[in-house]
């Protein structure tokens, strides 16, 4: 496998009032170059933890990140970061939102308008490239942002739960949105949820944690062919595996190791 990013024993540990707190234990993984990979596991198991170290912006306290077999030393545009909050500028438009990085990358005028373009097709927008983000739903305030992250060309997407305030109906819609828009970019991208159902629609694997410290719990392979579609979602074979991940999410044995000292 071709690793694209690589966790090497990595752990980190947060200072808190009479002692500390073991966020994550001693993560190892690799994702291959154009995967798509979901984590799951329980409130405190460090999935976020882990995405933020991925991105440069939390330090790890032991062990190391390696992208395209460099370490990790901070942000960098090969690495586009999309969080809950869509994190848009109130002030711009989608497309100005979309070329913002542009601008700071020092890319002309015709070339951000000719790329911005591109990713707002892409995603759905191009109805609602001149609107303030306060006129867009919350979907489509996500697809802005996820137009915004593909501009400026990073290889890797990290994902914090991007659609976890979306109703169910525009989850759903968005799930698939973000899956044709992977499908013709192959972009790696590392996707942190909750959702068990959510998990498994679109991932290549799927990483279950454990917390208490937080540690890898296990890998589960869904071998379910894209496009996925309803009738892979309502398919015995999606059941089986859903059933597989839920049960490792929601049944880990219980764990003596202590996480604060």
């Amino acid at each position: 496998m071709n690793s694209k990013i690589s966790f090497r024993n990595v752990s980190r540990r947060f200072d808190l009032a009479g002692g500390s707190f073991l966020a994550l234990d001693r993560l190892s993984l690799d994702v291959a170059d154009g995967e798509f990979v979901t984590v799951v596991g329980p409130s405190g198991c460090g999935k976020s933890t882990a995405l933020n170290i991925a991105a440069g912006l939390v330090e790890p306290s032991s062990g190391e990140v390696l992208v395209d077999g460099r370490n990790v030393r901070g942000p960098g545009p090969e690495r586009g970061v999309i969080f809950q909050q869509y994190a848009l500028f109130p002030w711009l438009t989608v497309r100005e939102n979309v070329e913002f990085g542009l601008r700071i990358a020092r890319k002309g005028a015709r070339e951000r308008r000719e790329i911005a373009d591109h990713f707002i097709n892409l995603v759905g927008l191009e109805r609602f490239a001149d609107a303030l983000p306060k006129t867009l739903s919350g979907g489509m305030r996500q697809r802005c942002a996820i137009a915004r992250a593909y501009a400026v060309n990073p290889t890797i997407l990290l994902m914090d739960e991007p659609f976890g305030a979306l109703d169910a109906l525009t989850r759903v819609q968005m799930q698939d949105q973000l899956l044709q828009t992977w499908s013709r970019e192959r972009r790696t991208i590392m996707f942190i949820t909750h959702d068990v159902d959510e998990a498994v629609y679109l991932a290549n694997r799927v990483v279950v944690m454990a917390a208490r410290p937080g540690r890898l719990y296990e890998i589960i392979p869904v071998d379910l062919p894209y496009p996925r579609t309803e009738e892979i979602r309502l398919s015995p074979e999606f059941a089986v595996i859903r059933n597989r991940v839920w049960h490792a999410v929601y049944h880990q044995p219980a764990m003596t190791a202590e996480a604060n000292v």
